[in-house]
């Protein structure tokens, strides 16, 4: 028996990268789906997005699915970009979107300055890793953090602990090596900063391992830093346990069978999770659906970060890209068909995520145990299911492979495989060559008949009252909306049989075709006995409610926009009290070893900025700074997780001239500090990410130097 004890049952919050996967979001389940604009300010520049003249047609669409509209406006903004940010805002601010996902404080303040109620989330990119990162953001109106994928389910339930904002978190999906918000080498590579949505993946490309000068042979392991996808489904009891808000499915790239997978896998677990009781026939129906979703698309799951940090079972380091369920290795080639071994090298397929259920992680901690089985589903090999034969060079664009015609099942784990003509060239074929299926028809048929309306996702409660020589009065409410309709003409006393429960319900809660249906809540109190009136009249009156709550419903929230520009006012705001600091360049040097603290205070500089890997050492390197006369200040860790609030701490205790902030947990707890006391000067880093006026502005005004 399994019991979840919480006060909210998670979102399912599903990607919406163009019109046909939103169709497969909504029709499979989703609470809320995010996706971007095509103007920009948007982290998945390469999806298909959705235009702002659509827009408005796009929310109400969403909300009649009974869903909710979340919009990326997820990466930095530079300086001459603000006033067309302020336009695309007001748009937004009208149009009924739920909430904002953002990255940049900048478009915080500003979305606030154009429309004080506009909901906002802090996107993954903000790097919001901790309680004390959460209260930073909260000075922003930030009621949501999607926290970052590198945290454990462990570090997830501390941070939930310790903060009264909704947290969201990734379930399923792709994985970067990096910190969201932190990863640079597609921009020092390429020019395509991910913090401006042009990712190139630089950790997708093959790459040499060199050891010591000499290149190490690692065969076909050259994916050294592509992660497995993520495939949360151990974590979500867990999850729901600590509070979590939302669990969160990545993909505005993934085509819409990627999403009415993912979207109906984790609906129908998350469902029969809360629910409680006995699972095993969800772990029957998880087990199919993982490998539904594996055959959509998956470069091969694993738990993620969720289970602590561990990069032997993160990293499969053959393929950068989808290869979908494995099969096993080719023994023998003939003329039209292939002999394969499904044991040989290839582990039982458990849906990606069965671990021992006691392990420590690199830091020492018990990792969580999600190793709960789910009922393993096999693959059945079948006709139809497509399949390539994978000889080392996943990137090659002829790989053989194709539709499976025939399928002999030889025991001892053989099976030979057969195609039809035109087929495979399996001339190209050899013993050993790994087998995948990467497609399956009948997947694909999940997303062919989607509706273009789903219908009856939104419950209404009734309230029908009247006596004789009044209307018949109908109050409809669904969540903050209501609705109210009376007949047109008044009841009078029935001569057979009056109006009761089942005609009432059969007529005025009949809301087929409609997104609406009737909840429990169905009240006559206040409806007298022995009364009639035309079911025409009826029907006519739950029209004119339907209409009316279809209407509040597609709108969305209502909200105040001011009319005068915001860019100007704003800036002048965020700069009053800020005084000028003139004052001469100075060339500071950061070092990181005592052997470039000797050099740099041998050259007579009068600051030195102090960043150690680790602490051991760092308050001798301190004392040396100081007693050379020296200004000392100490970079924080870029990243600070629950649970390392310590560090914090122990550069307060260090007593140093200033202290580099990298991440705004860093920024919170050191202005909080400065409030007690401490006299250090404060500094931003570079990994804030400030790349325009108003954030700058926002965090000089705060108290940093």
């Amino acid at each position: 028996m399994t019991h979840i004890a919480a006060a909210h049952k998670p979102e399912i919050l599903a990607p919406a990268g163009s019109a046909e996967a939103l169709a497969a979001a909504l029709a499979h389940g989703a609470d809320a789906v995010y996706f971007g604009l095509q103007d920009g300010f948007n982290a998945r520049a390469r999806a298909a997005n959705f235009s702002l003249e659509g827009l408005d047609e796009v929310v109400r669409r969403i909300h009649r699915a009974g869903a909710r509209a979340y919009l990326t406006l997820n990466t930095l903004v530079f300086e001459q970009e603000l006033p067309a940010l302020e336009n695309v805002l007001r748009r937004i601010a009208a149009s009924g979107v739920d909430a904002l996902i953002v990255q940049d404080p900048a478009v915080c303040l500003l979305a606030r300055a154009v429309c004080p109620e506009l909901e906002l989330h802090a996107s993954t990119q903000m790097t919001i890793a901790s309680p004390t990162g959460a209260r930073f953001a909260a000075r922003l109106g930030v009621t949501r953090i999607v926290v970052p994928r590198e945290l454990s389910v462990r570090e997830i339930a501390e941070f939930a602990a310790g903060t009264d904002r909704e947290l969201e978190v990734f379930v399923h999906g792709a994985l970067c090596v990096s910190w969201s918000g932190q990863c640079l080498t597609s921009e020092a590579w390429g020019g395509r900063s991910a913090n401006r949505g042009q990712c190139a993946q630089s950790c997708r490309m093959p790459y040499d391992l060199i050891v010591d000068g000499h290149k190490q042979e690692l065969a076909d392991v050259r994916y050294l830093l592509s992660p497995k996808d993520l495939a949360g489904v151990h974590a979500v009891p867990e999850l729901i346990a600590a509070g979590v808000h939302c669990l969160k499915i990545e993909g505005r790239q993934k085509n819409a069978q990627y999403v009415a997978t993912a979207t109906g896998g984790y609906r129908r677990w998350l469902d029969a999770v809360a629910a409680g009781g006995d699972l095993r026939d969800a772990r029957r129906q998880l087990g199919e659906d993982l490998l539904a979703m594996s055959v959509s698309y998956t470069r091969g799951f694993s738990d993620g970060f969720l289970a602590g940090s561990d990069h032997q079972t993160l990293v499969e380091g053959r393929f950068p890209k989808h290869r979908g369920v494995a099969v096993g290795r080719v023994v023998e080639v003939a003329r039209d068909s292939v002999l394969v071994d499904r044991g040989a090298e290839v582990r039982p397929w458990t849906g990606g995520l069965a671990q021992p259920a006691k392990r420590t992680t690199p830091r020492g901690e018990l990792a969580s145990p999600l190793a709960e089985h789910t009922g393993t589903a096999a693959l059945e090999l079948r006709p139809g299911l497509g399949v390539v034969f994978d000889q080392g060079d996943p990137e090659a664009k002829d790989e053989p492979g194709g539709p499976l015609f025939r399928v002999e099942e030889l025991g001892d784990g053989r099976v030979r495989l057969g195609f039809g003509r035109p087929g495979p060239d399996l001339r190209r074929v050899r013993a050993g060559d790994r087998v995948w299926v990467t497609n399956d028809p009948q997947v694909g048929a999940l997303h062919a008949a989607i509706p273009e309306e789903p219908a009856g996702r939104i419950p209404v409660s009734l309230k029908i009252s009247g006596q004789v020589g009044q209307p018949l009065r109908i109050e409809a409410w669904s969540g903050a909306h209501r609705a109210v309709a009376e007949t047109e003409i008044a009841l009078g006393e029935a001569r057979a049989r009056g109006l009761d429960r089942a005609t009432l319900e059969a007529k005025v809660g009949a809301f087929g075709g409609t997104p609406f249906h009737a909840a429990q809540s169905f009240d006559l109190d206040g409806l007298g006995e022995g009364l009639h009136v035309p079911v025409a009249e009826l029907k006519a009156a739950r029209r004119r409610v339907v209409r009316s709550l279809l209407e509040q419903i597609e709108r969305g929230p209502v909200r105040t926009v001011h009319a005068e520009p915001a860019l100007a006012r704003l800036r002048a705001a965020l700069a009053s009290g800020i005084e000028a600091r003139p004052g001469e360049v100075q060339l500071v040097p950061l070092v990181r070893s005592e052997v470039q603290l000797d050099a740099v205070l041998a050259a007579g500089v009068e600051e030195v900025e102090l960043d150690w890997m680790e602490f051991t050492g760092l308050g001798r390197a301190c004392e040396r700074a100081r007693a050379a006369g020296v200004r000392v200040t100490v970079a924080t860790p870029r990243i600070g997780k629950p649970g390392e609030e310590s560090l914090d701490e122990r550069i307060h205790r260090l007593a140093p001239d200033g202290v580099l902030l990298r991440h705004w947990g860093a920024v919170e707890r050191f202005l909080e500090l400065r409030a007690g006391g401490f006299a250090g000067a404060l500094h931003g880093d570079f990994s804030l990410n400030v790349t325009n006026s108003m954030t700058a502005l926002h965090l000089l005004g705060l108290g940093l130097d």
